[in-house]
């Protein structure tokens, strides 16, 4: 068999055994909030959000793109396979270890970080920094700042409206509020989450010489990515729900709408406009912050989201660490 054949082969089973880590690592994006609130049955949740993922990755092709061509430079050959092989697992390393400790941290970051990580120590290649400044930094620091602001200034904008209305009714209302901004959400994870991992076959099929345009995206790719990571949603992450759902603040019904409803705008803003591949876990977990502040200060646990942002803040660099790892490992398998 003809050995780039088989070195793109490979690439794109770790890129799909990625897909699925990210799928029941990040599942708690989409329904932690609906879980909580019981607005939702677990199964089903988990079943909307998979349903919600599959149809977001055929949303998510500028962010796909900007991950397969935007952030590292690789020339074409076997040596380059090499590199990305051992960005993924070193991404599905990070992932399996805050995934053990129930810590919701960045699939998208840990992607990115072992990208750049096995790109530093190889031989060929090069970083994009620019485009990892623009479009993956800053972005990481905005994000969840913006977040955590329109978590805020939403809930106390529902809390003034509804402030006359009977509290089982409202309850009972968020609820149902619940089921459609969850599936926003799960739509929105599915757009930059799925496109994440669409952007690094791409990737692949490039630097293997199987096709000469570095951003098309051929249609089986869409369905393969978006099934593997809908599939890694259903089987849950039911550690990283309970932190989300419970641990960081106990929701109510309006405020878990308040919560998936800005996240998941701030998603479609990220996506479709400016093209940007953010994470959806430091999203939805700074908006549950942000809502959770209007009740008090005191009313979040800022021990356990200070856990939270040690590790948003590790996961580029531990990521980039075990990359590094891997690539001297696998190095001999891909030369050229």
């Amino acid at each position: 068999m003809d050995p780039e054949l088989i070195a793109v082969v490979a690439v794109i089973l770790a890129a799909m055994a990625f897909d699925y880590t990210n799928g029941f690592h990040d599942a708690a994006n989409a329904i932690a909030t609906s879980v909580s609130t019981r607005a939702l049955t677990p199964r089903v949740a988990l079943a909307m959000a998979a349903v919600g993922n599959f149809i977001g990755a055929h949303l998510g092709t500028e962010v796909a793109k900007t991950v397969g061509d935007g952030l590292v430079d690789l020339p074409i050959g076997i040596p380059s396979l090499g590199i990305v092989f051992a960005g993924v697992l070193g991404a599905i390393t990070w992932n399996l270890i805050t995934w053990y400790f129930g810590l919701p941290s960045s699939s998208s970051h840990a992607l990115f970080g072992g990208l750049v990580g096995a790109t530093l120590f190889a031989t060929v290649g090069e970083v994009q920094w620019d485009n990892i400044i623009n479009k993956v930094l800053i972005p990481m620091v905005v994000s969840p700042v913006v977040g955590l602001i329109l978590g805020f200034i939403f809930m106390v904008a529902i809390m003034w409206t509804f402030r006359r209305g009977h509290p089982g009714r409202l309850n009972r209302g968020f609820r149902w509020a619940q089921t459609v901004s969850a599936a926003g959400m799960s739509i929105g994870h599915g757009m930059q989450d799925a496109a994440k991992t669409m952007g690094i076959v791409v990737l692949a099929l490039y630097t293997g010489g199987f096709q000469s345009d570095s951003t098309h995206i051929p249609e089986w790719v869409y369905w393969t990515s978006a099934g593997v990571l809908a599939a890694g949603t259903y089987a849950g992450g039911w550690r990283i729900i309970r932190t989300l759902g419970r641990k960081i603040i106990d929701l109510g019904p309006s405020e878990g709408f308040a919560a998936e409803t800005v996240a998941s705008s701030v998603l479609y803003f990220n996506a479709l406009v400016l093209h940007a591949p953010i994470s959806t876990t430091h999203t939805i977990t700074s908006a549950i912050m942000g809502v959770g502040a209007t009740k008090r200060l005191s009313a979040v646990r800022w021990n356990v989201a200070g856990n939270i942002v040690i590790a948003w803040i590790t996961t580029f660099p531990a990521a980039a660490f075990f990359a590094c790892v891997f690539y001297f490992v696998v190095r001999p398998l891909f030369a050229a």
